[in-house]
């Protein structure tokens, strides 16, 4: 038979998506027992259901899966200090799969060391979430366009206005901060649509889509060129804020800002400043510096806002595409390819 993968599945998971990963690669036994994993409350919720609890005889034997997996289907209960300790107390652990695109932010928080980031490789889930993702961004910059919260305020009042002038993507320009999986789905779908899309880029390469590429330290030199700002990066120390407060302060009047990459990326209190002044005229969220966001956040009752809670990547199909990506990533293993989407440890994204 040959090498085999023994996987410990210590996420919520179907016993459906369980068995398609061992028909997509046969070399994987999927170490799969329910019994022990919280219930799903929706398709890929990778938490599960908060109140449940494992039994001590149920913690030894989840314990027990874990140290003798050759690799990890997620990561238990999505906690760094879970993750330290299976990777801590199982020295055979080749290779652990974190749900999340920026799966990266996880691994960090683990404080693992040196030695035990070069013995195991950990990759993401990125790339599943591009499509959902490029939908939510050309939702936030369409609404933007046609301006949703006027709309929103004349229908509140029972108003029929004066006809007045709506934006069309096809003859605006947008920014896209990051040009990973994500970045390069909203390219492709806005030059679909004849937007003009700028891109920025540490190294310079093409992507289509993308007719401009500038270095993400020119920012504010180019914001006020644009009518649209969509920011798809992963929290960083180099990404941090990196939406300023004075590229912000350079962006054209009434610009639509989209982030569908980690909340960190922008100064927030500065985001808050430029959509009270109309600097920002929409912004359409889905991520945010800490999460949830707190109920006194002054984002929740600015009427050109558009909250949601780090919901757009959920759809149906969303488990199923993770399956797909971790049976084709357990082949490259075994086959001793390289694996889609490994996390760099130096930057960890």
């Amino acid at each position: 038979m040959g090498e085999r993968l023994q996987v410990a599945v210590v996420t919520p998971l179907s016993a459906e998506l369980c068995a398609l990963v061992e028909e997509r690669e046969p070399r994987v036994e999927m170490l799969f027992e329910p019994e022990l994993l919280p219930p799903e409350r929706y398709p890929a919720d990778h938490h599960g259901d908060p109140a449940f609890t494992r039994t001590p005889e149920q913690e030894r034997r989840f314990a027990e899966i874990i140290d003798g997996a050759d690799a990890l289907y997620g990561v238990p209960g999505e906690d760094p200090a879970a993750l330290r300790r299976a990777v801590e107390s199982n020295p055979r652990l080749r290779w652990v799969h974190t749900m999340a695109a920026g799966g990266g932010a996880l691994v960090k928080a683990a404080g693992l060391t040196a030695e035990q980031l070069a013995r195991v490789m950990f990759t993401t889930s990125a790339g599943v979430h591009a499509g959902p993702l490029a939908e939510y961004a050309l939702f936030g910059l369409l609404a933007g366009a046609k301006n949703l919260p006027r709309l929103q305020a004349d229908a509140a009042r029972h108003a029929w206005p004066p006809r007045w002038l709506m934006g069309q993507l096809r003859e605006q320009t947008v920014l896209v901060v990051g040009l990973g999986g994500i970045g390069r789905e909203v390219a492709r779908v806005l030059a679909a649509l004849g937007t003009r899309v700028i891109g920025t880029s540490r190294r310079g390469e093409p992507v289509d889509g993308v007719a401009e590429l500038v270095h993400p330290s020119e920012l504010a030199a180019v914001v006020g060129r644009v009518d649209g700002i969509v920011v798809t990066l992963p929290a960083t120390a180099a990404t941090d804020k990196l939406v300023s407060a004075e590229v912000l302060a350079a962006v054209r009047p009434g610009t639509t800002l989209v982030n569908v990459g980690r909340g960190t990326v922008v100064d927030e209190d500065a985001l808050v400043a430029a959509l009270r002044d109309g600097r920002i005229g929409f912004a359409a969220l889905d991520v945010f510096a800490v999460e949830p966001l707190d109920p006194a956040s002054p984002l929740w009752d600015l009427p050109n806002v558009l909250i949601s809670p780090h919901n757009a990547t959920l759809t149906p199909a969303e488990g199923r595409r993770i399956a797909e990506l971790f049976a084709d990533n357990a082949g490259r293993l075994l086959d001793g390819l390289p694996l889609r989407n490994v996390v760099n440890t130096v930057e960890f994204y």
